[in-house]
């Protein structure tokens, strides 16, 4: 436990109304909480259920339920961007600009020092009459900022940009590798369209870090340095990081039908695959995706979403495909324990999309990392790892972004083989970093830097 030092402050959080960042905040929440600091979360009635076993200190941290309003277009109860597609993302928004007098009454009786938001871009115009200071954190990673959401990126009001304008990076930009190519920019396309209404993506986001009095992003200089440094010139503020804010590993076993099946399997032999919680596949890239897997003659556990259209997992796979992999290989449509797989010995290989969330466990982990990116975001962080640092090998993709069978088992193959050069270089690389981030006090150090900077405020 570490002791509290300095006087203490009260934090409210109001995060964007999706898993993939109430859960890192939360995260954040738990750092400040042990060191002796007051939180107030705000967050959605159901997300709240969901998360509070996850709150490590409920002395300290306090979830607020609050009641997210019924947009039209949108599934009734819908109150998280895990319960409804991707496309429908810009209906939420508008349901969360409509909690804004919830918001301003809880922060008015709560009277919190400062807020940190990422998604609601008004909570500036509330600290102005409330009093407050405004953190706004953002947990994708700093190359995904840098390259999409800065003002150099200049994205005109009266028309969509063209994929050539989305794959030039901004003046300055501070890469050459950490970059989409041409015919990947359309990843990159819906920063320019209504994300709430009558504001786009990119007007949401870019008000909501000019109008902050500081921004605070997830992530530590050894890995995305030069970007943050730009991010912070671009918007003349001050950038503070936290650090990846990984959580202790869960205190409960892994499933027990996983560690059985696992303890099967020889040592670094089995090939984990997990896409997130919101890519759902089309059921012919689905099939090329598990029999990709198949291809490598490897044990695998694939823990993805039935793809669309179907029903069940089951009734999507290829011809034949269970009768083959019996006792070899599953494919599971439910929700699995990430980081506890990943720790099991058997697991030599995690094949994944490189969400900002996935792509600190694959660097934690021990295993090799092959990427099947989807999202801008994703594709930023790709080649973050693949590229700059080294660790990671990303599955070649057609200009349409889809990957073939042949190529996801040659990028497999090319980690996992034991003869393999390339899988040798990343495994060091890997190492090396893994060394780096988990070097006792190494998260300490980021979170009381952290600390100290909001004490400035």
């Amino acid at each position: 436990m570490v002791q509290p030092q300095g006087s203490k402050f009260h934090v409210a959080m109001f995060p964007w109304l999706a898993m993939g960042h109430m859960t890192p905040f939360l995260h954040l929440a738990n750092e400040l909480a042990q060191r002796g600091h007051k939180i107030s979360f705000l967050l959605p009635k159901k997300a709240k259920l969901q998360l509070q076993d996850n709150n490590l200190h409920p002395d300290l941290i306090t979830l607020h339920g609050l009641a997210v309003p019924h947009v039209e277009g949108l599934p009734h109860g819908t109150e998280t961007a895990s319960e409804i597609p991707i496309f429908l993302n810009g209906l939420l928004a508008t349901a969360m600009d409509l909690m804004r007098d919830q918001v301003e009454e809880s922060l008015r009786g709560l009277k919190p020092d400062m807020v940190f938001y990422d998604a609601a871009h008004w909570i500036p115009e509330l600290a102005s009459h409330i009093g407050f200071k405004t953190v706004c954190y953002k947990v994708v990673s700093a190359a995904a900022v840098a390259i999409a959401l800065v003002p150099a990126r200049n994205v005109p009001k009266d028309r969509p940009l063209t994929d050539a304008e989305l794959a030039e990076p901004p003046q300055g930009y501070p890469s050459s590798t950490v970059v989409l190519r041409r015919h990947e920019a359309c990843a990159l396309s819906f920063i320019a369209l209504e994300f709430g209404s009558g504001i786009s993506f990119y007007e949401r986001t870019t008000t909501s870090m000019k109008r902050c009095n500081v921004i605070a992003i997830r992530t530590c200089q050894e890995v995305e340095g030069p970007m943050c440094d730009y991010i912070g010139n671009q918007y003349g503020k001050k950038v503070l990081l936290t650090g990846p804010v990984l959580p202790e590993p869960p205190k409960v076993p892994l499933e027990d039908r996983w560690a059985k099946w696992l303890d099967g399997f020889a040592h670094g032999s089995v090939i984990f695959c997990a896409l997130g919680s919101q890519w759902v596949l089309e059921k012919n890239q689905f099939q090329e995706l598990v029999l990709g897997i198949e291809l490598t003659g490897s044990p695998f556990l694939v823990a993805v979403k039935p793809p669309s259209g179907a029903a069940t997992i089951e009734e999507a796979l290829p011809e034949g495909f269970e009768e083959r992999n019996r006792g070899r290989g599953v494919v599971y449509g439910g929700w699995v324990q990430q980081t506890l797989m990943l720790s099991h010995p058997a697991v030599g290989c995690f094949v994944n999309h490189c969400g900002f969330g996935s792509m600190w466990e694959s660097l934690m982990s021990n295993s090799q990392i092959v990427l099947v990116p989807h999202l801008g975001d994703q594709i930023l962080n790709t080649r973050l790892l693949a590229e700059e640092l080294k660790v990671a090998v990303e599955v070649d993709r057609d200009e349409d972004g889809w990957f073939s069978k042949e190529s996801l088992s040659k990028g497999i193959k090319s980690v996992m083989d034991k003869d393999s050069e390339v899988g040798r270089l990343l495994k060091k690389n890997h190492a090396k970093w893994k060394e780096a981030l988990a070097r006792p006090g190494y998260m300490d150090d980021y979170i009381t830097k952290f600390i100290d900077n909001l004490h400035e405020l």
